[in-house]
C-alpha cells in the first residue's frame, strides 16, 4: 500500500531536519547512519548495514526480475568558515517569507535527495512491481572513500545474503544529487594531476642554475594550449586548467624546484590513464594523477532511463560534477531536488518544495520505468 505525499513530505522534511543536525563529514557517517537506520525501522523498511551505508530492497524483491537502483550519500563536507548561521542547527525554518526551507549544512547536497528517494521507495515498498527497487544510502562519497559506494557495488557484484536470498548489482540506477529535478545523462570525470619541475639552484645575482619555475611556466603553457583531437558528443572537450603553482623560499635564490597542480575534467572519449599518457609526453616536469578512479559516465544511447524522464516531464543535460555515479557499472541518470549551486557554500538550503517536487517527480519516473518493464499497462 503506497504512503500519502503528504504524509511522504511531513516524515521527508522531519528526518532531513534531524539529519543536518548530526554532524556528518566523510569518514565520520556512523551516528547519522544509525540515526536513518532508526528512522527506517520506524517505516516498517527493513534494511541492512554494509559499513556506513544502509540497502534495502522492496518486499517482493526477485533475483529473477531487474532492478533500479535509488541511491544518494548521507555524507557532507566540512561547513564553510562563512555560515551566517549554525549549519548544525536546522530549525531556521524560512529561507525567504513564505518559503519554507531547511538549511544547514547537508541539506542541499545530499540529504533533500536521500529523504525524497526514501519517500519514493516508501511508496513502492510493499507493492506488486514488474522490476525491484533497491535503496541504498552511501557514505565517503564527498572524499571518494573506499568504503562508501565501492564497498557496496563489491559486495553487490559477490551477491549480498539478504533475508533470505541474494541481492545483486541493478540493472538501472538513479543518484541523487542536486540538479533541480534535472535529469544528468552524463557526467564529466575528474583528473587531479600533480606536476613537479626540476632545475638547478643558484644564486639571482650570478645568473647561475636552471629556474624550476620557468621550467614549469613552459609546461603550463603547453597545456594551455593543447587541445585533445577526440571531442565527446555528449560532453563536448576534455577541460584542462592549472590552479596552483608554488616555487622558491627566498628572492635570491633560483628554485631548484616547482610544483602545480592541474585539474582535469574528462569525458567518455578518453581513459584517466590515456590522459595522463598523453599530458606526460607534452611536459618536461614530472606528472602524478592523485588517483585514476574518477572516471567520466555516461548513459548509453539505448537506455531507456531518458526516456522515463521524458515522459515525466524531466528535462536532461550534461552535468560537469561527479558522483558516485562514476564508482558503479550499471545504466544510470543523475537528477534530484535542490541546486548544485548552493552546495559547497556558506548558508546552504533547500526548500519544502524541491522536496516534494523531488518526491512526486521521482514516483512518476519509477512508475513510467514500470509501465515500460510490465509492457505498458500502468499500475494499479
Amino acid at each position: 500500500m503506497s504512503t500519502d505525499i503528504r504524509i511522504l513530505l511531513d516524515e521527508a522534511v522531519t528526518l532531513l531536519r534531524e539529519m543536518v543536525a548530526i554532524p556528518s563529514p566523510s569518514f565520520m557517517e556512523e551516528e547519522v547512519c544509525s540515526h536513518i537506520s532508526s528512522r527506517l525501522s520506524s517505516f516498517g523498511i527493513e534494511h541492512i548495514r554494509v559499513k556506513n551505508n544502509l540497502l534495502s530492497v522492496n518486499r517482493n524483491y526477485s533475483p529473477l526480475r531487474k532492478t533500479l537502483m535509488l541511491c544518494a550519500h548521507i555524507d557532507t563536507v566540512v561547513p564553510a568558515a562563512d555560515y551566517s548561521f549554525d549549519p548544525y542547527r536546522p530549525e531556521y525554518s524560512e529561507f525567504e517569507p513564505g518559503m519554507p526551507a531547511v538549511l544547514g549544512l547537508g541539506s542541499n547536497d545530499d540529504g533533500a535527495s536521500a529523504v525524497a528517494l526514501i519517500s519514493a521507495f516508501r511508496h513502492f515498498y510493499d507493492s506488486p512491481l514488474p522490476a525491484n527497487l533497491m535503496l541504498v544510502l552511501s557514505a565517503e562519497e564527498e572524499r571518494s572513500g573506499k568504503n562508501g559506494m565501492d564497498a557496496v557495488w563489491s559486495a553487490l557484484e559477490r551477491g549480498l545474503p539478504y533475508n533470505g536470498t541474494m541481492v545483486r548489482i541493478p540493472d538501472w540506477a538513479i543518484i541523487g544529487e542536486p540538479t533541480c529535478m534535472r535529469a544528468a545523462i552524463a557526467e564529466r570525470g575528474l583528473l587531479v594531476i600533480d606536476g613537479t619541475a626540476h632545475g638547478a639552484s643558484g644564486h639571482a645575482a650570478n645568473g647561475d642554475g636552471v629556474n624550476a619555475l620557468y621550467e614549469a611556466l613552459d609546461d603550463i603553457a603547453r597545456l594551455r594550449a593543447f587541445r585533445f583531437p577526440k571531442v565527446s558528443p555528449q560532453m563536448g572537450e576534455v577541460r584542462i586548467n592549472v590552479t596552483q603553482i608554488q616555487a622558491g623560499y627566498a628572492h635570491n635564490v633560483i628554485p631548484q624546484t616547482c610544483e602545480f597542480v592541474v585539474d582535469v575534467r574528462t569525458t567518455d572519449m578518453y581513459t584517466n590513464a590515456e590522459i595522463m599518457e598523453i599530458l606526460q609526453s607534452l611536459c618536461r616536469s614530472e606528472l602524478r594523477a592523485r588517483n585514476l578512479h574518477n572516471r567520466a559516465s555516461c548513459t548509453p544511447e539505448n537506455s531507456v532511463l531518458p526516456e522515463c524522464a521524458a515522459a515525466t516531464g524531466i528535462s536532461t543535460f550534461i552535468s560537469p560534477t561527479t558522483s558516485d555515479w562514476m564508482r558503479i557499472g550499471c545504466d544510470a541518470v543523475k537528477m534530484g531536488p535542490g541546486d548544485s549551486s548552493r552546495s559547497h557554500k556558506k548558508d546552504e538550503y533547500v526548500t519544502v518544495g524541491e522536496i516534494e517536487d523531488g518526491i512526486r517527480k521521482y514516483i512518476g519516473f519509477i512508475y513510467n520505468l514500470e509501465k515500460t518493464e510490465n509492457n505498458g499497462n500502468t499500475l494499479e
